[in-house]
């Protein structure tokens, strides 16, 4: 099993006064309610974040009460964030935001949507930067104030860092840049305890590295389904709009496979990262091709 844990998140929860895990993260006291409404709002946050951003969901959900964590993990070989209710709702209350949780829920995405878990080398300062970073813009996206998307961060985060984790500025610096660059696309930004649930988005957030990305686009008038893979062989449709560029990585490799049909006798397109591709007609052969942008 590999996982990536979240530096706020906790390993136990015996008193309150001055606790912290292995990580100097302050633990929150424990709540004595469950205000979390287990799976199906958790679940719900989470599918409001995937359509912000027209992203496919890559993994599962999963409740796992007791273990006083949410983190994202890879179990037989399947993506998986596993989390607390209680936990999440002591967070909650400690903060008092429910933002709060739903940033927790935030950043372990984000490991899975930058692709972390693959190397099994575990938590780096580099990497929780870039879930921190995606935390921002994705609680930007659907409706959290700055100080929403900062609060858990800024309440528990140790000030030090250390080899797996940063420190509380850089994390709060992280989550500050996710989130303006989400601002000039989402400006209705509320307070409102529970966020709203906002209409599709198509503006993922860039890398942060810069690199190891592919924009797909279509040249037509109407909208069509294509055929994404990792290992060319097995195929996942994916709908694409004439006016919405796909922005995505493929997870095991710098390059991954495309078709648009979903045959075992259609023509494979290879796409490499750091490429742009355009989907267009091809008058000459009177059908549809992949072509490279320069």
């Amino acid at each position: 099993m590999k996982k990536i844990v979240l530096s706020l998140l906790l390993c136990s929860q015996i008193a309150f006064a001055q606790q912290t895990n292995h990580s100097g993260i302050l633990i929150p006291p424990p709540s004595s309610v469950n205000n979390f409404l287990s799976d199906y709002e958790a679940r719900a946050y989470v599918r409001t974040i995937l359509d912000s951003i027209n992203w496919q969901q890559n993994f599962t959900l999963q409740e796992q009460n007791g273990i006083n964590n949410a983190y994202a993990t890879i179990i037989n070989n399947k993506r998986v964030i596993l989390y607390d209710n209680r936990f999440l709702t002591a967070l909650d209350q400690y903060t008092n935001t429910k933002w709060a949780s739903i940033s927790v829920l935030a950043h372990e995405m984000g490991h899975h949507y930058r692709n972390h878990l693959v190397t099994g080398k575990g938590s780096t300062p580099a990497t929780e930067l870039e879930a921190d970073y995606f935390s921002g813009y994705a609680l930007a996206k659907v409706g959290a104030t700055l100080a929403d998307a900062t609060a858990a961060m800024e309440k528990i985060s140790p000030i030090q860092g250390n080899s797996s984790h940063p420190g509380r500025a850089q994390r709060v610096d992280a989550i500050q840049k996710g989130w303006y660059y989400a601002k000039p696309i989402n400006t209705s930004a509320t307070t409102a305890a529970r966020p709203p649930v906002p209409q599709p988005q198509q503006n993922p957030p860039p890398p942060v590295n810069g690199g190891g990305w592919i924009n797909l686009s279509l040249y037509g008038n109407n909208a069509m389904t294509v055929y994404l893979s990792d290992d060319g062989r097995n195929f996942s449709p994916v709908p694409m709009k004439t006016t919405q560029p796909f922005v995505f990585k493929y997870e095991i490799y710098n390059y991954g496979f495309l078709k648009l049909v979903n045959s075992p006798n259609a023509v494979t397109y290879k796409l490499m990262h750091n490429k742009d591709y355009s989907i267009i007609w091809n008058r000459k052969t009177n059908n549809w091709t992949v072509v490279e942008v320069k």
